[in-house]
């Protein structure tokens, strides 16, 4: 469907859980409280929420956490979504640390897709930013799930002080693997705020010193917002998502389910609509899809951060609690 900006709104991004095993500095550092097991939606929720949305237009799904391996039943829900009758797409977002023990099952079921997060290359260092010790797992199943014929992504936070350093190295990752790797500007969302990153404005001058003959890519990766770019000999892409220094709300195309059943229409603002709330006070199909399509139809032109005359109306939950 078209918002009122006439974007086409084809595009839903669902969290399972806020829960994750890692500790990443800019996310989650530290236990914070989870939602409990009455507030989570059910996964049977969820697929009527999906099935409905596809009703709508909206038929690309990313499933997200937290980390979505933690929670059980994980394979079972995807592969229900993949099976509704408008679903054209299902990709998912992990930290790997689970990721190679279920490829086999993924590639069964038809995954379109898995992205995963990686900040460097060095044990030492994802110890510091992620506070577990499980960077060879990660590792070992980025390039298993690039060798099983799934199309692989990372995504990679650079961090001013902390690991912006090895970016000649994760631009390695796409030379000499058909990986698209995606240096995403850090968020100034939850902890986020505590850190300063780097957008493409920054990044593309410095591979340009060292790769000048590369050129911005007309292929499809995916369906977000990523600026691609080419470089001759890499067998993968390089690409930049800068929400912030590049804003492409123009072209925003998503929606966000929050694993405690929250509409977002914008990850920057901290309303939405509570279809959990609806499901549990029996809405009718017809009354929720009325109301996805009221609150998608008005869904905001663009994000508001750093501008503090909307202050009070920016989202304060943590980037895990809403689905990254």
């Amino acid at each position: 469907m078209k918002d009122s900006h006439e974007r086409t709104i084809d595009y839903m991004r669902i969290s399972i859980t806020d829960r994750c095993n890692l500790r990443c500095k800019y996310c989650t550092p530290e236990d914070l409280p989870s939602i409990s097991h009455d507030e989570i939606m059910r996964f049977e929720d969820i697929l009527t929420i999906a099935r409905l949305a596809g009703r709508l237009g909206i038929c690309k799904f990313k499933v997200t956490g937290g980390e979505p391996f933690v929670r059980k039943g994980c394979l079972s829900f995807l592969k229900a979504l993949k099976e509704l009758p408008d679903t054209k797409q299902v990709t998912l977002t992990t930290n790997g640390v689970y990721l190679k023990e279920h490829l086999k099952e993924l590639k069964a079921l038809g995954i379109n897709g898995v992205n995963i997060s990686l900040d460097t290359l060095h044990p030492d260092t994802f110890h510091q930013i992620t506070g577990r010790p499980d960077f060879d797992q990660v590792m070992d199943a980025i390039l298993t799930c690039q060798a099983s014929g799934i199309r692989t992504k990372v995504n990679t936070v650079l961090l001013k002080g902390i690991n912006d350093h090895e970016f000649w190295n994760l631009l390695k990752l796409a030379q000499d693997y058909p990986i698209d790797v995606r240096f995403i500007e850090i968020m100034p969302i939850g902890y986020g705020r505590q850190y300063q990153g780097y957008d493409r404005n920054a990044l593309l001058p410095l591979l340009a010193s060292k790769y000048p003959d590369y050129h911005f890519s007309t292929k499809t990766h995916g369906n977000g917002p990523a600026i691609y770019v080419s470089i001759p000999g890499f067998l993968g892409s390089i690409g930049f998502i800068d929400a912030i220094h590049g804003k492409f709300c123009h072209q925003c195309n998503r929606v966000r389910l929050t694993s405690d059943g929250m509409l977002k229409l914008c990850l920057y603002y901290n309303n939405g609509i509570n279809l959990k709330k609806m499901l549990r006070e029996q809405a009718s199909e017809k009354q929720l899809l009325s109301a996805m399509q009221e609150a998608i139809f008005h869904k905001p032109s663009e994000h508001q951060f750093y501008h503090s005359a909307l202050e009070g109306s920016e989202e304060l939950r943590k980037m895990s609690q809403i689905g990254g």
